[in-house]
């Protein structure tokens, strides 16, 4: 149905972050949906009704919504918030350097430290469950008093006693599994199902790849692999904690064995390529099942037939060594990671040297690794706290001779010592880099106003400073670096704490050996203890976040600005990350772009994060559509942000390889106070063919002082909106006139 008879030509809208509405993108009143649902769809305005806002003549306008694929559901966007950690482990290989990568050698650095993610928060499962419930408090009077619900569990012995609370950690699991699952319902279905995209860092893969976008069948595979190993992990900690003073069925220390080496084979499927077809991958994992649930059986078995050993004397068995040793190899993957990510960007291009000195994707893989530990260190303490009545666990005071008060592991405190560390160091390397760099800032902004507002009546000189402010302002995003940077190393450094936890040092004990008096292990409990409380009110605010976009659809908007810039990409490294919107929206767009062009050309006009949507659309399209498709960017990020953080993918090679495809009409407006959009093309950098114009600089704002018909001056407009500039309307006309 052709909802605008005689008006072939079409300019298709695409917003940015924030899931605006279909009336805003159009600036009009009054729309109907005319391709879509209700996740994503595309809108004009109804007939009879007038046209769009910022229309041209003899031009359709559509928009292209996609904001209820991140901004949807309320329980949807508030479960997303416990993914975080898993959001920025999968992230974390998009931002590799330019250039091939060997063997894979990123992508399975980044897969394993993933796993570690999984184990981490089984780990935190069993913590809370095992050792904290099952182990220290139902044996402390102290913990379970007034507390009929665990008392109970006293008359349990401890083997049956963890068996049954085995439970709760593979619940657990099951929940996360299916949030990752029933979210991505909505994603599935689009584009080629045939075509199935490799890793990343393989040899072929780009953007112009089909089925680039297509993550199910290496997500699918990734799932299973990390479920089992979350089982596996549960059955190693189950079997470790009933093991002492002999408790334990026969054969004990052969099932433990095969439980270790049944982990042991996880890991290594986890470090391989998803195979090429479900058949193969078949295969491995219905052998993996099946060992899987037969160990699991066995494991359960042996603790529900163990003595009735009394437990509750310090820390499970093994737990605290699982605890180090899991973040010891996180440490270890991420120093690996650094290396090798460094390594590969001194042999790249040095036009294509990427932001962040190439580091992008260790920092943020130490990210996820501090997210998960935040995250993991709050849980384990808020429960023991409460558990406990309060009775808060330090190593100065002794604990009581029998048990109590519940004593989490000394990782735990590790981590909440480089937490507040990371916050303090990091909020005064970022106060020193904006201070530094504000001088510099305000030269350019100078400059900028100096050429744009030669002759300025004195009574408007505030106006001109504001002006300059604003230029300022949008100027930080590039500063940023040091920071990121400087996070890293903390990070590293944090998890490097953990080799004293190994020989089981913690931060007191370390302070009251090079102390002496004891006074510095004080000072520094009271210190460990501030983190503590410091990176769980983190958490908590997440939390009443994630609460908040529960009640609320303007909250859900804001937490949507999050998840649009971390679901950009395919999962690829972790499963139990949201799910990839652009799996549905390009392809989506590519359908609705080709079906366009069979009626007339088609202007692809990208706001911001939209801009991104619309470059990836294009370079998914056939030759027979580029002839008819040009695209007008506005307040972009590809190439002061996108092409900065994501060089292999949409690096200066690949934007020239854009405007090649659509025979370079291609037109990109910005404003230097816009503190997201900028050029394509800046100067210095590889122009398009000579003649060729892609960027148009709009003075922001037009005027200082107040037009005759006004009552007030011209608006600094910033990022949005750029529509109603004539630059937009001339910039369609011509586009659309050299269409084919």
């Amino acid at each position: 149905m052709d909802e605008t008879p005689g008006r072939d030509a079409v300019e298709l809208r695409v917003h940015g972050i924030s899931g605006v509405t279909a009336e805003r993108i159009l600036d009009h009143p009054i729309v109907v949906r005319v391709a879509g649902d209700t996740h994503a769809g595309f809108f004009r305005p109804r007939p009879g009704s007038g046209t769009a806002g910022g229309a041209t003549d003899g031009v359709a306008v559509e928009a292209y919504r996609w904001g209820s694929l991140t901004a949807g559901a309320a329980v949807r966007t508030a479960s997303m918030l416990l993914l975080l950690p898993f959001m920025l482990s999968n992230l974390a290989i998009w931002l590799r350097p330019p250039g091939h990568d060997r063997w894979g050698l990123l992508g399975v650095l980044c897969r394993l430290l993933g796993g570690t993610l999984t184990a981490t928060f089984m780990l935190a499962a069993v913590g809370v469950t095992l050792d904290l419930v099952g182990w220290q408090c139902v044996p402390y009077p102290g913990c379970r008093a007034s507390r009929p619900y665990l008392a109970w569990l006293h008359a349990v012995p401890a083997g049956p006693r963890l068996a049954l609370l085995s439970v709760v950690p593979l619940l657990a699991l099951r929940v996360v599994w299916a949030i990752g699952t029933r979210s991505a319902r909505a994603f599935e279905g689009f584009g080629p199902s045939s075509v199935q995209r490799g890793l990343p860092g393989d040899r072929t893969e780009r953007l112009t790849d089909a089925g680039f976008w297509q993550d199910e069948q290496t997500t699918g595979w990734l799932r299973q692999i990390h479920v089992v190993l979350g089982i596996g992990t549960l059955n190693v900690a189950l079997l470790a904690g009933i093991s002492p003073g002999g408790v334990g069925a026969p054969g004990h220390g052969a099932l433990f064995g095969i439980a270790v080496g049944l982990l042991g084979v996880e890991v290594v499927l986890l470090a391989l390529p998803a195979p090429p077809s479900p058949a193969r991958a078949r295969r491995f994992l219905r052998p993996l099942w099946a060992a899987t649930v037969v160990v699991t059986v066995l494991c359960l078995g042996s603790a529900v037939l163990a003595d009735a050993t009394p437990s509750g004397s310090g820390k499970l068995p093994g737990y605290e060594g699982a605890a180090a040793g899991v973040v010891a190899t996180q440490g270890v993957l991420l120093v690996v990671l650094t290396v090798v990510t460094y390594t590969r960007q001194r042999a790249a291009r040095d036009d294509e040297r990427p932001v962040l000195r190439g580091l992008g994707t260790p920092i943020m893989a130490a990210a996820a690794v501090s997210v998960g530990a935040a995250f993991t260190a709050t849980l384990v303490y808020r429960v023991a706290d409460i558990l406990d009545h309060g009775d808060i666990p330090d190593p100065i005071r002794p604990n009581p001779p029998i048990v109590g008060p519940l004593d989490p592991p000394v990782a735990y405190w590790w981590a909440a010592l480089a937490g507040l560390a990371a916050l303090l160091i990091g909020a005064a390397v970022t106060s020193v880099t904006l201070l530094l760099s504000r001088r510099r800032r305000r030269r350019l902004a100078a400059r900028i106003v100096e050429r744009d507002y030669p002759d300025v009546p004195a009574q408007e000189a505030h106006r001109l400073r504001l002006v300059r402010e604003t230029i300022v302002q949008s100027r930080i995003t590039e500063e940023l670096g040091p920071v990121l940077l400087a996070f890293l190393l903390i990070a590293s450094l944090g998890l490097a704490t953990v080799a004293f936890d190994v020989i089981g040092i913690g931060p007191t004990q370390l302070a009251d050996r090079l102390g002496g008096d004891g006074g510095a292990a004080v000072v520094l409990a009271y210190v460990t203890d501030a983190g503590v409380w410091v990176i769980s009110l983190l958490v908590i605010c997440l939390l009443i976040l994630g609460f908040r976009a529960y009640r609320s659809a303007q909250t859900r908007r804001v937490v949507a600005v999050l998840w649009d810039l971390g679901t950009f990409w395919p999962r690829t490294v972790h499963p139990f990350a949201p799910p990839c919107y652009a799996a549905r929206a390009v392809p989506e767009l590519a359908k609705r772009v080709t079906g366009l062009t069979a009626r007339g050309p088609v202007v692809i006009s990208g706001h911001s994060h939209g801009s991104v949507l619309a470059a990836a659309t294009i370079l998914q399209l056939p030759p027979a559509v580029l002839a008819r498709v040009s695209l007008l960017t506005y307040g972009s990020p590809l190439r002061r942000t996108y092409a900065r953080l994501y060089p292999a993918y949409l690096g200066p090679a690949t934007l020239r390889d854009l405007g090649g495809r659509i025979g370079w009409r291609w037109r990109n407006l910005w404003r230097d106070t816009d503190p997201i959009g900028g050029p394509i093309f800046p100067p210095g950098s590889d122009d398009p063919p000579p003649g060729t114009d892609v960027d148009t600089r709009l003075r922001d704002p037009h005027s200082l002082t107040v037009d005759p018909a006004d009552t007030v001056p011209p608006p600094i407009e910033r990022h949005w909106p750029y529509h109603t500039q004539a630059a937009y309307q001339a910039a369609i006309r011509e586009l659309i006139d050299r269409s084919g």
